[in-house]
């Protein structure tokens, strides 16, 4: 019997191991994920306020 519950104790261990990994390797994609999100954010802004400081400039020029 001893046998038995040191197998059982060991497959669940190994089970808790496994969810334990998986959910690191989750974790980590998700970390990649908003990285990603924010990346493309901030070449959006980016572009927008080229397209702003631009207008601005045209709209100096206009005015001399």
């Amino acid at each position: 019997m001893n046998d038995f519950e040191n197998r059982s104790n060991e497959m669940y261990l190994m089970n808790e191991d496994l969810a334990r990994a998986q959910m690191c390797e989750r974790l980590g994609e998700a970390q990649e994920q908003r990285r990603g999100r924010q990346l493309a954010m901030a070449r959006r802004l980016s572009r927008r306020a080229e397209r702003a400081a631009a207008q601005a400039r045209l709209a100096v020029a206009r005015s001399l």
